[in-house]
Parts: C-alpha cells; structure tokens; sequence
C-alpha cells in the first residue's frame, strides 16, 4: 500500500512496480472511468515503455482502449484531455512518471473527466488492488497518437507575438522530457535560445531534474552569467519550472505575482507555503488571494471549485486557467514569462518594490509515516496553551498543517503528503525574528514527538 500516495502511485521499478501490480492498477483504474478511451504517455526512465505495457494490459482487460501518446512532458499528458483525436476525446489519461525523483523510481499521474484521481480515490484503489485477482489477457489495444505536434502548434499560435524577441534565454532541461517540445518551441518563436542537457536520458547523467534544489542550478546560473538575460529550468516531468534572472531566484509565489500583474483582478490561489508578501500585494492590488493546501491535485481541484485564474506552489507548479485550461504547466509558464519580458516588465525592479521579508527554504524533519499526523495533531493541541516563552499568537490558519501568524511574520509546520517528514518554514520582516519562530515551533515538534 505505501506506492499509493496523496497525489500519485509512485514506487521502485520492480520492486513495488513491476508486471503483477501494474497490471492490477490498470484493471482497477478502467472500473473508474465512465468512457471507453484512456490516454498514456511516459518520461524518460528506461522502464518507462515496459511500465506503459503493463498498464496497458489492465486497462485493456477492463474494457478501455488506450490512446499511446510514447515520450511526452507530463503537460501534455494533461493536454490531450482537452482535444479529440480522430474524433476521440479521451475520458482520462494516465502519466507514467517518476517525476524529480531518483531513476530507480517510477509512478503514475491520473486524471479522470479533466480533474485529478487522487487522495482516498488512490487509496481505495490500492485496497481494491491488493485483493482482487490477476485479470485474463486481452488483445492488445492501443492507438497511436501525435500529442507532442498538436502540444506544439497550439503553444506556437498563442504566443506568435513572441516570434523574434530579442531576450537571450538560457534554459536547462535536466536530461528529463522537457526536451522533447523545448527545441522546436523555441526554434519555431524564432527565439534566442542556448539549452542545456535537452536530451532525454533517465540516468538523469549531469543532476538531479529537481529545479527546487540549488545544487541543481550550478550549470544554468553559469550559463546565465556569459550567455543569458534570463534562465529556465524544469524538472523531470516539466511540470515544474525555476525562473532565474541575474540577481533573483523567483520562487513560484513571486512567479504568480508577476504573472498576475497581466490579469484584471485575478482570483489566485496559493498554498501555505507562500510568502505572506504575495497574498498581502494581491489583496493590495483588488486581487482575491485564497490560501489552501499543498499539492498540485488540491490546487487542480480548487481552481474549479472558485474558477480561479491562477494558482502556484513555491516548488515552481505554476497553474493557469487564464487563456489556457487549469493544470501546472512549465513549458507555457515560460512563455507567460517571456510575455511579460515582451511586454516591458523589468522582473527585477518589479521584485524590488516588494517588502523586504526573511525567509527560510523549506526545512525537513525528519520522522515516521505512522508519527507524522499525530504530531501534527499534537502540535495544534500545545497550540491552545504554549509555552510562556512562546512568540505572540496573532491567529492560527489549519488548512494544511498548521500555519502560525505572529507579529512580524509566521511560521508553517505540516506533514508532507508523500515522504516521511514534517515540512517547516519561516519568514518575517525581521531577521532575528524568522530565527525565534524557528527556535520555538521546532521546540514545539520536539516536545510534540515526545509526548506520543
């Protein structure tokens, strides 16, 4: 049961992904779907193809034909739920994945009727797995599609008043499947354009595909230092995006605040992890900034719920609903960029009018997947009597985890979704201050953990 987690199925190729619990997840999985066409694509990972066989023999069992899109960006896995086919509209579709995370792993990204399959709709499905019979083999069913050139084209038509701008733009792909689409987009916009690692390869041979992680960033801020104005980096699905100018980092909260400066009014949601800077300048701007869980399903599913126009996590999943159909999208995040480059806005001086806040990256700790809600639990529970010593409470928000508002600043602890951590974070428009509340929130977990 542990490879069914909050967002995907995710696991270690034959270990816990292999031909049995494979073929049972497709069989599963086409129970769950109302029409009779189901889209897949797959990522770089060498057992990415044989992953796509399996699948395809459990949902061919249960009575669904498989749309084969072969090596695509997560994108456009999403993309081709939007489009016919031959006159097809796929009813789901399925992304063989391991997103950033090391080779040896593998997973699965689903949608059903546009929306994500996820949470207790996995979990149920991983009980249903666990007990039910190997199906019989079926003939093999599968039509193939061309999603990268419609993926293509229809990215090319929007952002024609692009073509030929003069921003030299430096972007690195991670040897994951970024490459596939990147070359010919660029190519075709008849941009200025250096790439790094655009091959596919998932012996990911030059670093992790995780943009999030500075250590993965060394080449392209080289890169950027001779050869750019502004630089890209997108993790191995491309579902995430880094955006790097010569004097900022823009983490996603910053990205949607830019990005939001082109919108009227935007409906804009972010998760707690973000600055209290973006929804402060949102509100401050005649926004509507709503702050929810973590995770791209749960942001998925509150754009539709509020028909928001925008959502973002700090980890770089960048959403739009506006002018374009609602899921995280790296490659077109990088042409809204671009678009605002064209359209006259310096980033960094945009940035720069911002209040200055202190903030930490995201810090681990580490614990047990049994533990990580019952301190969580217990941590709001100390919550209604702290300790005297603790900073000033100005009011708690317990949408994911539990985000503490003080004085000056805030600071996050919640249980991570998908590894066996509490996630943590700090800001304040006082230094020292982001250092107390870390001080006091860990002492907190500590004394949580403690008492179970």
């Amino acid at each position: 049961m542990s490879i069914y987690r909050e967002y995907d199925i995710r696991g270690i190729y034959e270990k816990e992904l292999n031909e049995e619990s494979v073929v049972r997840i497709g069989y599963a999985l086409a129970s769950k779907i109302s029409g009779k066409y189901v889209a897949v694509g797959y990522d770089a990972r060498s057992h990415s193809p044989i992953l796509f066989e399996y699948l395809t023999r459990g949902l061919n069992a249960g009575g669904k034909k498989v749309l084969g899109m072969g090596l695509v960006p997560t994108p456009v896995n999403y993309f081709t739920n939007y489009h016919e086919w031959n006159g097809i509209t796929p009813s789901a579709s399925v992304m063989i994945t391991g997103s950033h995370n090391p080779s040896e792993y593998n997973g699965f990204k689903i949608t059903v009727d546009k929306a994500p399959f996820f949470s207790e709709d996995i979990y149920a499905l991983g009980r249903e797995c666990s007990t039910m019979e190997m199906p019989k083999e079926v003939t093999r069913d599968v039509t193939e599609i061309n999603a990268v050139d419609r993926y293509v084209d229809f990215l090319v038509s929007e952002f024609q008043h692009l073509k030929g701008m003069d921003t030299r733009i430096v972007y690195d792909c991670g040897n994951g499947v970024a490459g596939v689409v990147t070359e010919d987009i660029f190519s075709r916009l008849e941009l200025k354009t250096k790439g790094l690692y655009i091959e596919p390869d998932g012996t990911f041979p030059n670093h992790h595909p995780d943009p999030s992680d500075e250590h993965n960033l060394v080449d392209i801020k080289k890169l950027l230092k001779t050869d750019g104005d502004i630089a890209f980096a997108y993790d191995g699905d491309a579902d995430r995006i880094a955006v790097l100018t010569h004097k900022n980092n823009i983490k996603g909260d910053m990205m949607a605040l830019l990005y939001s400066m082109k919108m009227d009014k935007p409906t804009v949601i972010g998760e707690v992890k973000c600055s209290q800077v973006m929804y402060d300048e949102l509100t401050r701007r005649g926004c509507k900034a709503i702050m929810y869980k973590t995770g791209h399903s749960n942001l998925k599913v509150k754009m539709r719920e509020t028909n928001a126009d925008l959502a973002c996590e700090v980890s770089g999943h960048i959403f739009f609903k506006n002018r374009y159909f609602g899921y995280d999208d790296a490659i077109y995040a990088t042409l809204r960029m671009l678009e605002l480059i064209h359209d006259g806005i310096d980033l960094d001086a945009e940035l720069a009018k911002l209040p200055v806040v202190f903030s930490t990256e995201e810090l681990k700790v580490e614990t047990t997947e049994e533990e990580k809600f019952k301190i969580i639990t217990r941590v709001k529970e100390m919550l209604k009597n702290p300790p005297a010593d603790f900073p000033t409470i100005k009011d708690i928000i317990d949408v994911d985890g539990v985000r503490i508002n003080f004085e000056n600043g805030w600071g996050l602890v919640r249980a991570s979704n998908t590894t066996p951590v509490l996630v943590t974070r700090f800001e304040s428009t006082i230094e020292e201050e982001a250092k107390v509340y870390e001080k006091a929130i860990n002492a907190l977990i500590l004394a949580a953990k403690e008492s179970l």
